[in-house]
């Protein structure tokens, strides 16, 4: 099974970026601008296509509450495509709380929906991982037996503050909810791979997610720690519309692993980590 465990699918008309910003330059904009209707909205049917075409079995659609950086991808956005594919795809939830409170309500409100994990995005919402603001959430993840994605690494959108996507800071929450699962996303991306290795690999409770990294460029990323090692706690995602599934599975095959440890970081590892995959 292949999962690609990150992917954006916004409403158009709720980003704050310019298209070209959003999709970066890796990303397929003629082809992904097909997936739309002429109001900016995503087509489930045209979605469920193109991942089914590029191999993803089970596809993780990413919410996102960020009125400071990129805008709305709202879970009500989401509903129309699992709606139409469920097999393939489960939503990811998101809390801001410059937006939402209290946060573990409306967590309740997405899980509810059918949320199978929660993102946090530090970096765009502009507040710091360990914020106690954030702990009733995690506490409730910990309660419904849920894990948290937390973004690593800066971004360049603006709006964004990229300090507080040092995944040291997940370290205190790994303290205080020491049951709570834990995913870096991005694997410490720009100038904290080695720190978020770190945790992934001295923690049984906490993953890298992969997405947005070229996969040729991994053993190079964790060379401290050996691409191997690394990719025993590793979850493949492609940041999508950043990147092709396609393309990206083809990469990690050629990285050399073993079969077994290349069927983990493709879906084994999400399946081990995420509820009802």
């Amino acid at each position: 099974m292949i999962v690609d465990a990150h992917v954006h699918v916004a409403h158009l008309a709720r980003l704050k970026v310019p298209w070209e910003t959003w999709i970066g330059p890796a990303g397929n904009a003629e082809r992904w601008a097909s997936l739309y209707d002429d109001d900016g909205a995503p087509v489930p049917e045209r979605i469920s296509r193109y991942f089914a075409d590029e191999g993803a079995d089970r596809v993780l659609l990413f919410c996102e509450y960020s009125p400071k950086a990129t805008g709305w991808q709202t879970i009500e956005d989401m509903l129309p495509i699992v709606g139409h594919d469920p097999e393939r795809f489960r939503i990811v939830a998101n809390v801001n709380p410059h937006v939402h409170h209290p946060v573990a309500r409306e967590l309740d409100r997405q899980l509810d929906h059918g949320a199978v994990a929660l993102k946090i995005h530090p970096v765009h919402a502009g507040i710091a991982t360990n914020d106690r603001e954030l702990y009733p959430a995690y506490a409730r993840c910990v309660e419904r037996g849920i894990p948290v994605i937390v973004h690593t690494g800066p971004s360049f959108f603006p709006g964004a503050t990229s300090r507080h996507g040092d995944p040291v800071l997940v370290d205190d929450v790994l303290r205080d909810f020491p049951d709570l699962t834990v995913v870096l996303a991005h694997g410490g991306r720009g100038w904290s791979y080695d720190a978020a290795a770190s945790l992934a690999l001295t923690r049984d409770n906490v993953w890298l997610d992969i997405a947005g990294l070229p996969p040729k460029r991994l053993p190079t990323y964790y060379a401290s720690s050996g691409l191997d090692r690394v990719a025993t706690k590793s979850i493949f995602g492609t940041d999508s519309p950043a990147a092709s599934p396609a393309r990206n599975v083809a990469a990690i095959r050629d990285l050399g692993l073993s079969e077994e440890l290349t069927d983990a970081v493709l879906g084994g590892n999400a399946q081990r980590v995420f509820p009802g995959l």
